[in-house]
């Protein structure tokens, strides 16, 4: 595998990943701008209306006709929120040349111009998104808002994180808010996407068995050749110092739910951006794998949660515990999991368990050069906090970590917010 990237003005990069082990080639583009409370419902809603169609591909229907038309290539897109970024992700994957009869060589290029074209030249009508794709997409993203208390587990998360980040960028939900919709329509929504597509960051990512022509072919593109460069309007993920909270934040909602759901928001005070592959151990034996103290102390040995795991954010040093649990057993399982918090600082774990951890992990690294779409976002996670460490400089910093340096982020860890949601007709 080789990586390479390439700027193709301020602001808007080409990235190639040369990987001759797979019979696709995997084309990504990525707009990362701010997350805004003004900006972000509309960011959602471009996301939803760029994949209606082009002026040469009019309707979603003609798009899927003409990727049929590529040998079943495929399109997708999607939105994250990362960090304090807003990222607005399309793809088409599409069968590798040498695999087609020799007068079909192009579909690398093809699939290329139809990506750029999608996200660079979508459909208007008078300066405007068709007021009929504007409005179903508007209904589609009230229904998808309202319907975000039916997954309890990633409501919960989501809850936690908000009361976390009150009234900051990262406790806004990626697809926005229902009392904007209302103040969007056909043309002041184009006028955002114009607004967008001259300051957001750009990252194009072409990956397979790929040929020197990929550079060409962007530079040349009539909707790049039409792009601006610009200082990207995004939030590069840097160390921050985690305010000192005197109490934990204890937040219950009630809501009709079979199961309570409960979930602690952790900060982890590092300063130091090598501390978080520390950071990833320490997650590790704490809830990140069927090996640690949440899954076997929590769930398997005391029976006081279905789920019972944590998660590490990166971009925000943050740790999130999730357990299921009986709404009865909330004292003695929040109990519980402060005593594995507590131990982890004690030191109260094993090599084995530190062993365990780091192969688990290096595992999962090595995974990353299975899939094309783990590749990307591998890089791009690299491009946006701007360090550029290889699959083999990960594994050995993984390698090199020991139970002290796990015991010196274990006293990093404290408390944010508790948050549980349980449902009001059981009672305490």
């Amino acid at each position: 595998m080789e990586y390479k990237e390439n700027e193709l003005k301020q602001g808007i990069k080409l990235h190639t990943i040369q990987n001759d082990k797979f019979k696709t080639n995997l084309i990504a583009c990525f707009l990362t701008t701010k997350l805004e409370r003004e900006s972000v419902t509309k960011n959602a809603l471009i996301s939803a209306i760029l994949r209606r169609g082009t002026p040469n591909m009019p309707t979603q229907e003609e798009i899927s006709k003409q990727m049929e038309a590529m040998y079943g290539a495929s399109f997708d897109c999607g939105l994250d929120k990362t960090g304090d970024n807003q990222v607005l992700k399309f793809y088409i994957e599409v069968v590798n040349d040498r695999y087609l009869p020799n007068q079909n060589k192009d579909m690398l290029k093809i699939a290329i111009e139809k990506l750029i074209e999608i996200v660079g030249n979508p459909y208007v009508e008078n300066e405007s998104f068709k007021s009929e794709y504007v409005e179903q997409e508007k209904n589609n993203m009230r229904q998808r808002i309202e319907a975000r208390k039916d997954n309890k587990a990633t409501y919960a998360i989501d809850r936690c994180v908000e009361e976390m980040y009150p009234n900051q960028a990262f406790g806004l939900y990626k697809f926005g808010y229902i009392e904007d919709l209302e103040k969007i329509d056909g043309k002041n929504l184009y006028e955002h996407y114009k607004k967008l597509m001259q300051s957001c960051k750009i990252d194009l990512f072409v990956s397979g068995n790929l040929n020197e022509e990929i550079k060409t072919i962007v530079e040349e593109n009539e909707n790049i050749k039409k792009l601006q460069g610009r200082e990207p309007h995004y939030v590069i993920p840097k160390i921050e110092k985690k305010e000192k909270k005197e109490e934990e934040n204890i937040v219950i909602e009630e809501m009709e739910v079979a199961q309570g759901k409960l979930i602690i928001g952790l900060d982890v005070d590092i300063d130091q951006e090598e501390l978080k592959y520390d950071t990833l151990i320490y997650n590790s034996i704490l809830g990140g794998t069927a090996n640690s103290k949440m899954f076997q102390n929590v769930r398997e040995k005391a029976h006081l949660a279905y789920v019972a795991n944590s998660s590490y954010l990166r971009h925000k040093n943050n740790i999130f515990i999730h357990c299921g649990i009986e709404i009865g057993n909330y004292e003695k399982a929040l109990a519980l999991i402060k005593k594995q918090i507590e131990d982890m600082r004690q030191g109260d774990f094993t090599d084995e368990e530190i062993e365990n951890s780091k192969k688990g992990t290096i595992a999962t690294i090595k995974t990353i050069d299975d899939e094309q779409d783990t590749q990307i976002s591998y890089y791009f996670g690299q491009e946006l906090v701007q360090t550029k460490v290889s699959l083999e400089e990960y594994k050995e910093k993984i390698e090199q970590i020991e139970k002290a340096d796990i015991v010196h982020i274990a006293n990093k860890v404290k408390v944010n917010t508790i948050y549980f949601l349980r449902d009001e007709r059981k009672g305490e």
